[in-house]
Protein backbone atom coordinates (compact mmCIF):
# COMPACT_ATOMS: atom_id res chain seq x y z
CA UNK A 1 0.00 0.00 0.00
CA UNK A 2 1.14 3.55 -0.77
CA UNK A 3 0.41 6.40 1.63
CA UNK A 4 0.60 10.02 0.49
CA UNK A 5 1.31 12.58 3.22
CA UNK A 6 1.10 16.32 2.54
CA UNK A 7 3.00 18.63 4.86
CA UNK A 8 5.50 15.82 5.32
CA UNK A 9 8.24 18.24 6.40
CA UNK A 10 6.13 19.64 9.22
CA UNK A 11 5.22 18.43 12.69
CA UNK A 12 2.35 16.01 12.06
CA UNK A 13 3.40 14.87 8.60
CA UNK A 14 6.98 14.07 9.52
CA UNK A 15 6.06 12.17 12.69
CA UNK A 16 3.38 10.11 10.95
CA UNK A 17 5.77 9.32 8.10
CA UNK A 18 8.41 8.22 10.61
CA UNK A 19 5.93 5.90 12.29
CA UNK A 20 4.73 4.32 9.05
CA UNK A 21 8.30 3.72 7.88
CA UNK A 22 9.34 2.23 11.23
CA UNK A 23 6.25 0.11 11.91
CA UNK A 24 4.80 -1.01 8.58
CA UNK A 25 5.86 -2.23 5.15
CA UNK A 26 3.92 0.50 3.38
CA UNK A 27 5.54 3.06 1.09
CA UNK A 28 5.28 6.73 2.02
CA UNK A 29 5.04 9.44 -0.62
CA UNK A 30 5.61 12.92 0.80
CA UNK A 31 4.64 16.34 -0.51
CA UNK A 32 5.76 19.67 0.94
CA UNK A 33 6.72 23.07 -0.46
CA UNK A 34 9.14 23.64 2.44
CA UNK A 35 7.63 27.05 3.19
CA UNK A 36 7.09 26.12 6.83
CA UNK A 37 8.73 22.72 7.18
CA UNK A 38 12.31 21.58 6.79
CA UNK A 39 13.81 18.93 4.52
CA UNK A 40 15.80 17.53 7.45
CA UNK A 41 12.48 16.49 9.03
CA UNK A 42 11.63 14.17 6.14
CA UNK A 43 12.48 10.52 6.68
CA UNK A 44 15.09 9.31 4.18
CA UNK A 45 12.83 6.44 3.14
CA UNK A 46 10.04 8.80 2.07
CA UNK A 47 9.65 9.40 -1.66
CA UNK A 48 9.63 13.18 -1.51
CA UNK A 49 8.16 15.71 -3.95
CA UNK A 50 8.67 19.44 -3.46
CA UNK A 51 5.61 21.19 -4.80
CA UNK A 52 2.96 23.73 -3.89
CA UNK A 53 -0.53 22.25 -3.75
CA UNK A 54 -2.25 25.44 -4.92
CA UNK A 55 0.13 26.45 -7.74
CA UNK A 56 1.73 23.25 -9.05
CA UNK A 57 -1.50 21.66 -10.26
CA UNK A 58 0.02 19.62 -13.09
CA UNK A 59 2.87 18.37 -10.89
CA UNK A 60 0.35 17.33 -8.24
CA UNK A 61 -1.70 15.33 -10.72
CA UNK A 62 1.48 13.72 -12.03
CA UNK A 63 2.22 12.44 -8.52
CA UNK A 64 -1.19 10.80 -8.35
CA UNK A 65 -0.93 9.41 -11.87
CA UNK A 66 2.56 7.95 -11.52
CA UNK A 67 2.77 7.05 -7.83
CA UNK A 68 -0.78 5.72 -7.48
CA UNK A 69 -1.31 6.31 -3.74
CA UNK A 70 -4.00 4.38 -1.91
CA UNK A 71 -4.44 6.66 1.12
CA UNK A 72 -4.04 10.43 1.45
CA UNK A 73 -3.23 12.25 4.68
CA UNK A 74 -3.69 15.99 4.25
CA UNK A 75 -1.70 17.91 6.86
CA UNK A 76 -0.31 20.77 4.74
CA UNK A 77 -1.59 24.14 6.00
CA UNK A 78 -0.42 27.50 7.29
CA UNK A 79 -1.84 27.27 10.79
CA UNK A 80 -1.44 30.89 11.90
CA UNK A 81 -5.02 31.28 13.07
CA UNK A 82 -4.59 34.68 14.72
CA UNK A 83 -2.83 36.08 11.66
CA UNK A 84 -5.40 34.80 9.16
CA UNK A 85 -7.61 37.95 9.20
CA UNK A 86 -4.64 39.95 7.95
CA UNK A 87 -3.58 37.50 5.20
CA UNK A 88 -7.00 36.49 3.90
CA UNK A 89 -6.03 35.77 0.30
CA UNK A 90 -2.99 33.74 1.31
CA UNK A 91 -5.02 31.86 3.92
CA UNK A 92 -7.72 30.76 1.48
CA UNK A 93 -5.26 29.92 -1.26
CA UNK A 94 -2.97 27.96 1.04
CA UNK A 95 -5.57 26.25 3.22
CA UNK A 96 -8.65 25.95 0.99
CA UNK A 97 -7.64 25.98 -2.70
CA UNK A 98 -4.72 23.63 -2.00
CA UNK A 99 -7.11 21.22 -0.29
CA UNK A 100 -9.60 21.36 -3.15
CA UNK A 101 -6.86 20.47 -5.65
CA UNK A 102 -5.92 17.49 -3.50
CA UNK A 103 -9.54 16.35 -3.14
CA UNK A 104 -10.12 16.60 -6.89
CA UNK A 105 -7.18 14.31 -7.61
CA UNK A 106 -8.23 11.94 -4.84
CA UNK A 107 -11.65 11.56 -6.50
CA UNK A 108 -10.15 11.21 -9.97
CA UNK A 109 -7.61 8.57 -8.96
CA UNK A 110 -9.90 6.54 -6.68
CA UNK A 111 -8.22 7.10 -3.33
CA UNK A 112 -9.42 4.57 -0.74
CA UNK A 113 -9.37 6.98 2.20
CA UNK A 114 -8.76 10.69 2.62
CA UNK A 115 -7.78 11.74 6.17
CA UNK A 116 -7.96 15.47 6.75
CA UNK A 117 -6.41 17.35 9.68
CA UNK A 118 -8.99 20.05 10.29
CA UNK A 119 -8.91 22.20 13.43
CA UNK A 120 -10.69 22.93 16.67
CA UNK A 121 -10.95 26.48 15.31
CA UNK A 122 -14.09 25.48 13.38
CA UNK A 123 -16.10 25.58 16.64
CA UNK A 124 -15.51 29.29 17.06
CA UNK A 125 -16.48 31.17 20.20
CA UNK A 126 -20.21 30.57 20.70
CA UNK A 127 -20.04 27.39 22.80
CA UNK A 128 -18.81 26.63 26.28
CA UNK A 129 -16.02 24.04 26.16
CA UNK A 130 -15.35 21.23 25.94
CA UNK A 131 -16.42 21.25 22.28
CA UNK A 132 -17.95 18.04 20.98
CA UNK A 133 -18.36 16.78 17.44
CA UNK A 134 -22.14 17.27 17.42
CA UNK A 135 -21.84 21.04 17.78
CA UNK A 136 -22.47 22.99 14.59
CA UNK A 137 -19.27 24.81 13.56
CA UNK A 138 -19.26 28.60 13.70
CA UNK A 139 -15.66 29.71 12.99
CA UNK A 140 -14.62 33.20 14.08
CA UNK A 141 -11.65 33.77 11.76
CA UNK A 142 -10.65 33.03 8.15
CA UNK A 143 -8.46 30.10 9.18
CA UNK A 144 -11.43 28.35 10.78
CA UNK A 145 -13.59 29.23 7.77
CA UNK A 146 -11.08 27.58 5.42
CA UNK A 147 -10.89 24.42 7.53
CA UNK A 148 -14.67 24.14 7.78
CA UNK A 149 -15.03 24.72 4.03
CA UNK A 150 -12.72 21.78 3.36
CA UNK A 151 -14.78 19.64 5.71
CA UNK A 152 -17.91 20.52 3.75
CA UNK A 153 -16.22 19.85 0.42
CA UNK A 154 -15.15 16.41 1.65
CA UNK A 155 -18.72 15.62 2.63
CA UNK A 156 -19.87 16.52 -0.89
CA UNK A 157 -17.06 14.43 -2.40
CA UNK A 158 -18.22 11.47 -0.32
CA UNK A 159 -21.93 11.86 -1.09
CA UNK A 160 -21.51 12.56 -4.80
CA UNK A 161 -18.31 10.75 -5.78
CA UNK A 162 -17.83 8.10 -3.11
CA UNK A 163 -14.57 9.48 -1.70
CA UNK A 164 -14.24 7.87 1.72
CA UNK A 165 -12.93 10.38 4.23
CA UNK A 166 -12.25 10.87 7.91
CA UNK A 167 -11.98 14.33 9.45
CA UNK A 168 -9.76 14.76 12.50
CA UNK A 169 -9.97 17.98 14.49
CA UNK A 170 -6.65 18.22 16.36
CA UNK A 171 -5.77 21.02 18.71
CA UNK A 172 -2.61 22.54 20.14
CA UNK A 173 -0.17 19.81 19.15
CA UNK A 174 3.50 20.26 20.00
CA UNK A 175 6.67 18.21 19.82
CA UNK A 176 9.94 17.56 18.05
CA UNK A 177 10.19 18.63 14.41
CA UNK A 178 7.87 21.58 15.06
CA UNK A 179 8.63 24.89 13.40
CA UNK A 180 9.66 27.10 16.31
CA UNK A 181 10.97 29.84 14.01
CA UNK A 182 7.60 31.30 12.97
CA UNK A 183 6.48 34.45 14.78
CA UNK A 184 2.77 33.74 14.43
CA UNK A 185 1.90 30.13 15.22
CA UNK A 186 2.34 27.37 17.79
CA UNK A 187 2.50 29.22 21.09
CA UNK A 188 4.82 26.73 22.83
CA UNK A 189 7.24 26.89 19.91
CA UNK A 190 7.08 30.70 19.86
CA UNK A 191 8.00 30.77 23.53
CA UNK A 192 10.86 28.32 23.03
CA UNK A 193 12.34 30.51 20.32
CA UNK A 194 12.01 33.57 22.53
CA UNK A 195 13.60 31.86 25.52
CA UNK A 196 16.48 30.55 23.40
CA UNK A 197 17.09 34.12 22.20
CA UNK A 198 16.69 35.75 25.64
CA UNK A 199 13.41 37.43 24.65
CA UNK A 200 10.62 37.80 27.18
CA UNK A 201 7.87 35.30 26.25
CA UNK A 202 4.86 37.03 24.72
CA UNK A 203 1.39 36.58 26.25
CA UNK A 204 -1.68 38.08 24.59
CA UNK A 205 -4.15 39.67 26.99
CA UNK A 206 -4.17 38.52 30.60
CA UNK A 207 -3.00 34.98 29.86
CA UNK A 208 -6.11 33.43 31.36
CA UNK A 209 -7.20 31.91 28.06
CA UNK A 210 -7.49 28.15 28.44
CA UNK A 211 -6.32 25.44 26.06
CA UNK A 212 -5.51 21.71 26.18
CA UNK A 213 -2.10 20.74 24.79
CA UNK A 214 -1.19 17.46 23.12
CA UNK A 215 2.21 15.89 22.53
CA UNK A 216 2.27 14.97 18.85
CA UNK A 217 3.42 11.37 19.25
CA UNK A 218 0.29 10.51 21.24
CA UNK A 219 -1.72 11.23 18.08
CA UNK A 220 0.19 9.14 15.57
CA UNK A 221 -1.40 5.71 16.09
CA UNK A 222 -4.87 7.34 16.25
CA UNK A 223 -4.18 9.06 12.93
CA UNK A 224 -3.11 5.74 11.44
CA UNK A 225 -6.24 4.04 12.73
CA UNK A 226 -8.33 6.77 11.11
CA UNK A 227 -7.33 5.49 7.67
CA UNK A 228 -7.60 1.79 8.50
CA UNK A 229 -10.98 1.39 10.16
CA UNK A 230 -14.29 1.29 8.30
CA UNK A 231 -16.13 2.73 11.28
CA UNK A 232 -14.15 5.97 10.80
CA UNK A 233 -15.55 6.63 7.31
CA UNK A 234 -17.70 9.77 7.13
CA UNK A 235 -16.80 10.66 10.71
CA UNK A 236 -15.54 13.81 12.41
CA UNK A 237 -13.35 13.14 15.44
CA UNK A 238 -11.71 15.52 17.92
CA UNK A 239 -8.15 14.59 18.78
CA UNK A 240 -6.17 16.16 21.57
CA UNK A 241 -5.31 16.56 25.21
CA UNK A 242 -7.52 15.81 28.17
CA UNK A 243 -6.31 18.51 30.57
CA UNK A 244 -6.77 22.22 30.03
CA UNK A 245 -4.29 24.87 31.15
CA UNK A 246 -4.41 28.62 31.22
CA UNK A 247 -1.80 30.22 28.99
CA UNK A 248 -0.11 31.52 32.14
CA UNK A 249 0.04 28.00 33.58
CA UNK A 250 1.44 26.55 30.35
CA UNK A 251 4.15 29.22 30.27
CA UNK A 252 5.04 28.52 33.89
CA UNK A 253 5.55 24.83 33.03
CA UNK A 254 7.82 25.77 30.13
CA UNK A 255 9.83 28.26 32.20
CA UNK A 256 10.41 25.54 34.78
CA UNK A 257 11.47 23.06 32.09
CA UNK A 258 13.90 25.53 30.52
CA UNK A 259 15.14 26.79 33.90
CA UNK A 260 14.83 30.41 32.87
CA UNK A 261 13.98 33.50 34.89
CA UNK A 262 12.58 35.48 31.95
CA UNK A 263 9.31 37.21 32.80
CA UNK A 264 6.34 37.19 30.40
CA UNK A 265 5.68 40.22 28.25
CA UNK A 266 1.94 40.96 28.27
CA UNK A 267 0.64 42.57 25.08
CA UNK A 268 -2.81 43.46 23.78
CA UNK A 269 -5.48 40.77 23.53
CA UNK A 270 -6.07 39.11 20.16
CA UNK A 271 -9.37 38.28 18.49
CA UNK A 272 -9.63 34.67 19.70
CA UNK A 273 -11.74 32.32 21.80
CA UNK A 274 -11.07 32.83 25.50
CA UNK A 275 -11.72 29.20 26.42
CA UNK A 276 -11.27 26.44 23.87
CA UNK A 277 -10.71 22.73 24.32
CA UNK A 278 -12.48 19.62 23.10
CA UNK A 279 -13.90 16.30 24.19
CA UNK A 280 -11.78 13.22 23.54
CA UNK A 281 -14.08 10.24 24.21
CA UNK A 282 -14.84 9.65 20.52
CA UNK A 283 -11.13 9.47 19.71
CA UNK A 284 -10.68 6.88 22.44
CA UNK A 285 -13.54 4.75 21.11
CA UNK A 286 -12.75 4.98 17.39
CA UNK A 287 -9.02 5.67 17.25
CA UNK A 288 -7.60 4.17 20.48
CA UNK A 289 -6.30 7.57 21.54
CA UNK A 290 -4.37 7.62 24.81
CA UNK A 291 -3.04 10.76 26.43
CA UNK A 292 0.28 9.28 27.53
CA UNK A 293 2.49 12.37 27.67
CA UNK A 294 2.08 15.18 30.18
CA UNK A 295 2.70 18.76 29.16
CA UNK A 296 5.85 18.85 31.27
CA UNK A 297 7.31 15.61 29.87
CA UNK A 298 6.50 16.58 26.31
CA UNK A 299 8.11 19.98 26.74
CA UNK A 300 11.25 18.39 28.20
CA UNK A 301 11.61 16.23 25.10
CA UNK A 302 10.88 19.12 22.76
CA UNK A 303 13.27 21.48 24.58
CA UNK A 304 16.13 18.96 24.41
CA UNK A 305 15.48 18.65 20.67
CA UNK A 306 15.25 22.43 20.16
CA UNK A 307 18.60 23.04 21.85
CA UNK A 308 20.28 20.92 19.19
CA UNK A 309 18.77 22.86 16.29
CA UNK A 310 20.46 25.75 14.47
CA UNK A 311 19.42 29.25 15.47
CA UNK A 312 17.51 29.89 12.26
CA UNK A 313 16.30 33.31 11.19
CA UNK A 314 12.79 33.90 12.43
CA UNK A 315 10.01 34.03 9.84
CA UNK A 316 8.24 37.40 9.83
CA UNK A 317 5.71 38.68 7.30
CA UNK A 318 7.13 41.70 5.50
CA UNK A 319 3.82 42.80 4.01
CA UNK A 320 0.42 42.06 5.47
CA UNK A 321 -2.53 42.09 3.10
CA UNK A 322 -4.49 44.12 5.67
CA UNK A 323 -2.95 46.30 8.37
CA UNK A 324 -6.13 47.81 9.79
CA UNK A 325 -6.55 46.45 13.30
CA UNK A 326 -3.29 44.51 13.35
CA UNK A 327 -1.79 44.10 16.81
CA UNK A 328 0.96 46.43 17.92
CA UNK A 329 3.27 43.57 18.79
CA UNK A 330 3.20 42.32 15.20
CA UNK A 331 3.97 45.82 13.89
CA UNK A 332 7.34 46.03 15.61
CA UNK A 333 9.35 43.90 13.19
Amino acid sequence: MKVLVTGVAGLLGSRLADWIVDNTEHEVIGIDDLSGGFLENVNKKVKFFKLNLSDDVKKLESVFEKQKPDIVYHFAAYAAEGLSPFIRRFNYKNNLISSVNLITNSIKYNIERFVFASSMSVYGNIYNPPFNEDMKPCPMDPYGVAKYSVEQDLKIAYDQHGLNYTIIRPHNFFGIKQNIWDKYRNVLGIWMYQIMNNIHPTVFGDGEQKRAFSYVDDSIIPFWNASQRKECIDEIINLGGIKEYSINEALEVLLNVTKTNLKPQYVEMRHEAKYAWSTWEKSENLLDFKHNTTLEDGLKTMWAWALKKPNRKRFVWNDYELEKGIYEYWKKE
